[in-house]
């Protein structure tokens, strides 16, 4: 058999070609790097095969008086040219996998481009004899007209390297492109593709992306902005406006403390004032829902400070206005909400004071109409918080429905003002509206519920690893 392939060194360097194509479609795509492997075997052994054969690739074929054998030579000369390029761009798009991921696609194809276009001009010289100058001449003069007709397009693709070089976005990113906002599924040589939130697909020019505003929401991984804007008419006094949206923003609790969220006056319109309320969160998945809960909490202390106008009618008393946004009392009458009203009695909290201690059974409920609450649980000597309470919000409804006490500890966190209804004077309305004292039993259930899963699912805190922190355990280790 190695006789056999001394003998025939052309026809076994055609099988060699006509074995690695088929290999390479038969082993899976996972096996990326056997594949490399067994390209670089195969085009090493094919050399020598074409070595031991009297032929080089820097020269042509050297039988002319031969045809069959000279025409499979040259053939087999330029294969060579050919498989070198596809080994080398294969080899450079292993390292740069390795460095700079799946983002250096673009740049792998580009640079496996002008490998086979060297590789192309190589085999015409060596091999075919041709004068390279005059095809460098005309291919010049064809690029030109060729770059000519397609500038925008090659603007693209150039584009496409840098935005790959220097990476501003990658896949998987929740981005804006000069206001299109969307995760990014695809970059290509034309084009990035973002799915927007409303499902549909947006294809931005790599040119377009390469000078427009980019923004990346996924960008550092362990913090995302989230803010809102709310317009209001100049005659609004702006200290109203801005306490209540910062009490709106204390009351979110999946905000992050540090960086601080702030609220500010981000411009003037024609005849309104623009305020933005914003914050930070720990995970991306969390903005939506943070959104939209800063915008019900904004509208409510909006409300209980008088910015926006309640739907209640005109002429009540605070009480009683407040009774209407409570979603307790809804099946009540207005008489019976009147009625109700003349028993409720105000109270101030300060900023720190304890509104509700914990273990205490209430006999009347609490009604808060301005300002945020705090609920914190005690358990195995630490101390959690649960949530946080605006206005429209009850507390006491345990003593009222079971003389119970409650395990938590309510407390003000800022200035807050909540009406007392004692349980003398709900008798009634739970007697004679059976709908109350179902919907106190489903929210005394649920704040029960939720309260023994936080007690007994804690959210772990995973430490920051780093190379500073792993020095200072080891000083630790080491001198304790």
């Amino acid at each position: 058999m190695l006789a056999w392939l001394a003998e025939h060194p052309l026809l076994t360097a055609a099988t060699l070609l006509a074995l690695d194509l088929l290999l390479w479609q038969l082993l899976p795509g996972t096996q990326q790097r056997w594949k490399l492997l067994l390209r670089i075997g195969i085009f090493l052994g094919y050399s020598l095969l074409l070595f031991n054969a009297g032929l080089s690739p820097l020269q042509g074929a050297p039988w002319p008086e031969q045809l069959p054998a000279h025409l499979i030579a040259t053939v087999l000369l330029i294969a060579w040219w050919l498989l070198a390029a596809r080994t080398l761009s294969l080899l450079i798009g292993a390292m740069l996998m390795s460095r700079v991921g799946h983002g250096g696609r673009l740049l792998q194809d580009v640079l496996g481009a002008i490998i086979f276009l060297i590789a192309v001009i190589a085999a015409a010289a060596y091999v075919m004899q041709l004068p390279v100058r005059g095809l460098l001449v005309t291919s010049g003069a064809l690029a030109i007209i060729v770059g000519l007709a397609l500038q925008s397009t090659l603007g693209d693709v150039f584009s496409g390297i840098v935005l790959n070089t220097t990476k501003p976005y990658q896949l998987d990113d929740v981005i804006s492109i000069d206001g299109t906002e969307g995760k990014v599924v695809e970059i290509d040589w034309r084009a990035t593709r973002l799915l927007t939130s409303q499902g549909s697909l947006a294809v931005i020019p790599n040119s377009l992306a390469a000078k427009a505003k980019i923004l990346n929401f996924s960008r550092p991984s362990e913090l995302h902005g989230v803010a809102i804007s709310l317009e209001f008419a100049p005659q609004v006094r702006p200290r109203l406006v801005l306490e209540a949206l910062e009490r709106a923003l204390q009351g979110c609790r999946d905000l992050l403390i540090s960086p601080q969220p702030s609220v500010a006056i981000k411009k003037t319109a024609t005849g309104t004032l623009e305020y933005e309320a914003s914050g930070f969160v720990a995970a991306m998945a969390h903005k939506g829902a943070v959104r939209n809960q800063l915008y019900d909490l904004a509208y409510r202390h909006l409300q209980a400070c008088g910015v926006l106008l309640s739907t209640a009618p005109s002429g009540l008393s605070q009480g009683r206005a407040l009774l209407e946004s409570v979603s307790l009392f809804t099946s009540l009458g207005a008489d019976e909400k009147l009625a109700l009203s003349e028993h409720m009695r105000r109270q101030e909290f300060a900023a720190g004071s304890i509104v509700l201690a914990s273990g205490a059974v209430t006999d009347y409920l609490l009604i808060i109409e301005s300002g945020v609450i705090s609920v914190t649980l005690s358990g195995e000597g630490e101390t959690l918080e649960a949530g946080r309470m605006g206005p429209g919000e009850v507390i006491g409804e345990a003593g009222i429905l079971a003389e119970a006490a409650w395990p938590a500890q309510f407390t003000a966190l800022t200035p807050c003002v909540l009406y007392r209804i004692d349980k003398e004077a709900l008798e009634p309305c739970l007697q004679a509206r059976r709908e109350i004292g179902e919907a106190m039993a489903k929210l005394l259930s649920y704040r029960q519920q939720h309260s023994e899963a936080l007690l007994h699912d804690k959210p772990v805190v995973v430490e920051k690893g780093g190379f500073l922190r792993w020095l200072r355990k080891r000083a630790r280790q080491r001198w304790s």
